[in-house]
């Protein structure tokens, strides 16, 4: 028996930017950022949040994209970086990706840096803002 795997349930009307209802005239690649359910999406927000090292968080930036197409750019600022605020996470915009979604998965790519903080360091050191030290 073939049954279809559980999709997200659209935001309330006037309460998301995400354009849901344009994934209809999309092919089925598209769609797949709807198989991110509510309790999906709490499961990879604690996944993002419990950061090991820089490989995690490389592996888990490619599964987001194969798994959902949703691609994050995280890139130290090219000013000083002080805190975590100073390390530019961006998602691009996709179809089908709810506005809080789209606030959610920074946050607790933040919030895993600032728990395991040699990942941040090793991020910079892999973009040469530690010069080696």
């Amino acid at each position: 028996m073939n049954s279809l795997p559980p999709l997200r349930q659209p935001c309330p009307p006037g309460a998301c930017d995400c354009g849901r209802e344009r994934l209809d005239q999309c092919p089925v690649a598209a769609r797949r950022i709807l198989l991110l359910t509510r309790q999906e999406e709490k499961r990879l927000l604690e996944r993002l949040e419990n950061l090991q090292d820089l490989d995690d968080l490389k592996r888990l930036q490619l599964k987001l994209y194969e798994q959902l197409g949703i691609r994050v750019h995280i890139l130290p600022s090219f000013n000083e970086v002080r805190t975590m605020r100073g390390i530019h996470i961006e998602l691009e915009h996709q179809a089908g990706l709810c506005r809080k979604t789209r606030q959610a998965i920074p946050a607790a790519i933040r919030r895993g840096l600032e728990r395991n903080p040699d990942v941040a360091y090793r991020l910079l050191d892999a973009h040469d803002l530690l010069g080696g030290s």
